[in-house]
Protein backbone atom coordinates (compact mmCIF):
# COMPACT_ATOMS: atom_id res chain seq x y z
CA UNK A 1 0.00 0.00 0.00
CA UNK A 2 1.22 3.32 -0.80
CA UNK A 3 0.14 6.26 1.21
CA UNK A 4 -0.16 9.49 -0.57
CA UNK A 5 -1.45 11.86 1.55
CA UNK A 6 -3.72 11.77 5.13
CA UNK A 7 -5.49 13.91 7.14
CA UNK A 8 -7.33 13.93 10.64
CA UNK A 9 -10.93 14.13 10.11
CA UNK A 10 -13.46 16.00 12.93
CA UNK A 11 -17.00 15.48 12.66
CA UNK A 12 -18.18 17.60 15.62
CA UNK A 13 -21.61 18.29 17.36
CA UNK A 14 -20.97 21.88 16.67
CA UNK A 15 -19.25 22.66 13.34
CA UNK A 16 -19.52 26.47 13.86
CA UNK A 17 -17.94 26.21 16.81
CA UNK A 18 -15.04 23.92 15.68
CA UNK A 19 -14.42 26.11 13.16
CA UNK A 20 -14.06 28.72 15.01
CA UNK A 21 -11.75 27.10 17.55
CA UNK A 22 -9.52 25.58 15.05
CA UNK A 23 -9.53 29.05 13.23
CA UNK A 24 -9.62 31.77 15.48
CA UNK A 25 -8.30 30.25 18.69
CA UNK A 26 -5.32 28.32 17.26
CA UNK A 27 -4.81 30.46 14.02
CA UNK A 28 -4.88 27.54 11.64
CA UNK A 29 -4.55 28.61 8.22
CA UNK A 30 -7.57 27.25 5.17
CA UNK A 31 -6.04 24.96 2.95
CA UNK A 32 -9.54 24.37 1.34
CA UNK A 33 -13.46 24.80 1.96
CA UNK A 34 -16.45 22.94 0.71
CA UNK A 35 -19.86 22.47 1.04
CA UNK A 36 -20.31 21.19 4.78
CA UNK A 37 -16.68 21.11 5.68
CA UNK A 38 -13.40 23.06 5.79
CA UNK A 39 -9.57 21.41 5.50
CA UNK A 40 -7.12 23.72 7.28
CA UNK A 41 -3.02 22.92 7.77
CA UNK A 42 -2.35 21.36 10.37
CA UNK A 43 1.67 21.68 10.23
CA UNK A 44 2.93 19.02 7.65
CA UNK A 45 -0.19 17.39 7.53
CA UNK A 46 -4.16 18.16 7.01
CA UNK A 47 -7.50 18.45 9.47
CA UNK A 48 -10.43 18.30 8.03
CA UNK A 49 -13.62 19.47 10.04
CA UNK A 50 -16.63 18.58 8.05
CA UNK A 51 -20.57 17.45 8.49
CA UNK A 52 -21.50 17.17 12.16
CA UNK A 53 -21.88 14.51 15.09
CA UNK A 54 -24.85 13.56 16.20
CA UNK A 55 -23.60 14.35 19.87
CA UNK A 56 -20.08 15.14 20.89
CA UNK A 57 -18.30 12.08 21.54
CA UNK A 58 -16.99 11.15 24.81
CA UNK A 59 -13.09 12.66 25.07
CA UNK A 60 -12.99 13.11 21.59
CA UNK A 61 -13.13 9.32 21.21
CA UNK A 62 -9.87 8.68 21.52
CA UNK A 63 -8.40 11.38 18.92
CA UNK A 64 -5.71 13.51 19.87
CA UNK A 65 -4.26 15.96 18.01
CA UNK A 66 -0.22 16.58 18.66
CA UNK A 67 1.11 20.42 17.31
CA UNK A 68 4.36 21.27 17.76
CA UNK A 69 5.26 25.35 18.33
CA UNK A 70 8.22 27.45 18.92
CA UNK A 71 7.85 29.16 21.99
CA UNK A 72 5.45 26.89 24.44
CA UNK A 73 5.04 29.76 27.17
CA UNK A 74 3.95 32.40 24.51
CA UNK A 75 1.67 29.87 23.14
CA UNK A 76 0.27 29.09 26.43
CA UNK A 77 -0.65 33.24 26.76
CA UNK A 78 -1.54 33.28 23.32
CA UNK A 79 -4.66 30.86 24.21
CA UNK A 80 -5.40 31.67 27.56
CA UNK A 81 -6.18 35.20 26.17
CA UNK A 82 -8.01 33.64 23.59
CA UNK A 83 -10.21 31.52 26.23
CA UNK A 84 -9.16 28.39 25.17
CA UNK A 85 -9.75 25.50 27.92
CA UNK A 86 -6.34 24.35 28.83
CA UNK A 87 -6.55 20.64 30.69
CA UNK A 88 -2.72 20.85 32.15
CA UNK A 89 -0.17 24.09 32.07
CA UNK A 90 3.06 23.59 30.22
CA UNK A 91 5.24 21.63 31.89
CA UNK A 92 8.83 19.33 30.91
CA UNK A 93 7.60 15.84 30.37
CA UNK A 94 9.97 12.56 32.04
CA UNK A 95 10.95 12.16 28.12
CA UNK A 96 12.32 15.70 27.67
CA UNK A 97 9.32 17.58 25.55
CA UNK A 98 7.65 20.49 27.25
CA UNK A 99 3.83 20.01 26.82
CA UNK A 100 0.55 21.23 27.41
CA UNK A 101 -2.98 19.78 26.89
CA UNK A 102 -6.05 21.87 25.62
CA UNK A 103 -9.28 20.81 24.04
CA UNK A 104 -11.37 22.05 21.44
CA UNK A 105 -15.40 22.68 21.88
CA UNK A 106 -16.15 18.63 21.09
CA UNK A 107 -13.48 17.67 24.10
CA UNK A 108 -10.97 16.36 21.44
CA UNK A 109 -8.36 16.61 23.23
CA UNK A 110 -4.68 18.36 21.47
CA UNK A 111 -1.18 18.25 23.08
CA UNK A 112 0.63 21.58 22.34
CA UNK A 113 4.15 20.58 22.63
CA UNK A 114 7.82 22.25 22.58
CA UNK A 115 10.91 20.57 21.59
CA UNK A 116 13.82 21.99 23.53
CA UNK A 117 17.03 22.29 21.70
CA UNK A 118 19.08 19.62 23.61
CA UNK A 119 16.27 16.55 22.54
CA UNK A 120 16.94 13.91 20.39
CA UNK A 121 14.20 15.06 18.06
CA UNK A 122 16.08 17.52 17.46
CA UNK A 123 19.63 15.59 16.21
CA UNK A 124 20.23 14.58 13.01
CA UNK A 125 21.30 10.98 13.18
CA UNK A 126 22.22 10.41 10.12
Amino acid sequence: MEILSSRAILRPADPDAALRFYRDVLGLAVYREFPGGTVFFLGNGLLEVSAHADSPAPDGAGLRLWLQVRDLAATHAELLAKSARVLREPRREAWGLDEMWIADPDGTRIVVVEVPPEHPIRRDIR
